[in-house]
């Protein structure tokens, strides 16, 4: 094991009071209160536990919790920035924090406050043991992240165009701990379907069902979804009518797809735009966007692996790849052209659902990882 890692075993302790106190500020996406006051914990963490001159930036939000930066000042070297959210999807109380033999539960522990953490351990691990760091960390922590990053994206993209390499310290894939070197690109889009109204007894054949004609676009729409290319399209809420009474004037669907690849997306968006109605008479809306587009396996991507699997060497840790089906703020990174790896967080399972844990007695391992991982892209 290398000497990072012997360090931060030595403070397994300390790292488990900051993990209980980012736990315990619990933050759903939608409560800007608790959001900031977990961002604020962050800040405190940070300052603790990291030394040197850091630029801080604050991205203040109406809504949404404060996006905030650091960046270790007077470095040079390649910068390699560390992507994090510190929203969850959990409301207040929702599950408990406890501790049962090796692993932690609790609201937004796997995702992914023990990675956040792990991000900030790993390079106060480095700069215990370096006299200068070979290279120039840049932190940024947001809000949103599980509600879209919509106030977050446009920030993400800026930073890490400033930026050699991004680290994204999601959780890695539950049961193999594999890294994420593929996730799909995600699409969000509404249909409305507008009809005409009218008696169901007495007038019915002069209604136009809003909910008829949606019910035929659903068909066409899941119908795009193709396995063999890994897309799947998913016509997940359906709203329409009034009363059992009335033809249905409005109808509406909310919609997402999945696609492993730009091209990919372009035919689902396409074949949206390019929806007409079944019946003349109906008139339809489709609205939306690629929300995240896919995180592929360019050649940039690749390499950033092959660096962390020499990194593992150095731990005596078999580093491993795989695809993940969900999205994540380093998709946006990758689309950039920048160099991106997923998946650097703490193992553990269950992300979003009651059981949701970490196994801390493979914090210190995974977090030397991210150490010598800085180290291995400084060298090269």
């Amino acid at each position: 094991m290398s000497k990072y890692y012997d360090y931060l075993s030595k403070n397994n302790d300390e790292i488990k009071e900051d993990l209980l106190a980012l736990v315990r500020a619990q933050s759903p996406s939608h409560h800007k209160k608790l959001v900031d006051e977990c961002g604020h914990l962050i800040k405190d963490i940070f300052h603790n536990r990291l030394i040197g001159s850091w630029k801080q930036k604050i991205y203040a939000q109406e809504e949404a919790g404060d996006h905030f930066s650091f960046e270790l000042e007077g470095h040079q070297g390649p910068r390699i920035l560390f992507l994090s959210h510190f929203d969850t999807v959990w409301n207040v109380d929702a599950i408990p924090l406890e501790e049962k033999g090796n692993d932690i539960y609790g609201p937004g522990i796997f995702d992914m406050k023990a990675g956040l953490l792990s991000s900030i351990w790993a390079v106060h691990s480095l700069q215990i043991h370096q006299e200068s760091l070979p290279f120039t960390p840049v932190f940024l922590f947001t809000s949103d992240e599980e509600v879209g990053s919509t106030t977050s994206r446009e920030i993400i993209e800026k930073v890490a165009s400033t930026c050699d390499a991004v680290l994204v310290m999601e959780p890695p894939v539950s049961g193999s701990n594999a890294l994420k070197t593929e996730r799909k690109g995600v699409g969000i889009y509404t249909l409305k379907v507008k009809g005409v109204s009218a008696h169901a007894g007495n007038h019915h054949a002069d209604g136009v069902s809003a909910v008829n004609e949606l019910a035929h676009q659903n068909i066409k729409l899941e119908e795009l979804t193709d396995y063999e290319k890994e897309t799947t399209v998913n016509v997940g809420v359906i709203r329409g009518g009034t009363n059992s009474n009335v033809v249905p004037d409005y109808a509406e669907a909310e919609i997402d797809f999945r696609v492993t690849s730009i091209d990919e997306a372009d035919r689902i968006i396409q074949s949206f735009e390019q929806l007409t109605p079944v019946n003349s008479a109906a008139e339809l809306e489709i609205e939306g966007e690629l929300n995240r587009p896919p995180l592929e396996k360019n050649k940039g991507n690749h390499l950033l692996f092959k660096k962390a699997v020499a990194a593992g060497k150095r731990i005596g840790l078999e580093v491993k790849e795989e695809k993940a089906g969900g999205g994540s703020d380093g998709n946006f990174t990758s689309a950039l052209g920048i160099p991106t790896l997923d998946g650097l967080g703490i193992p553990g399972d269950g992300p979003h659902a009651i059981h949701e844990h970490i196994h801390f007695d493979q914090f210190s391992e995974r977090c030397a990882l991210i150490a010598e991982l800085c180290l291995e892209i400084a060298d090269n």
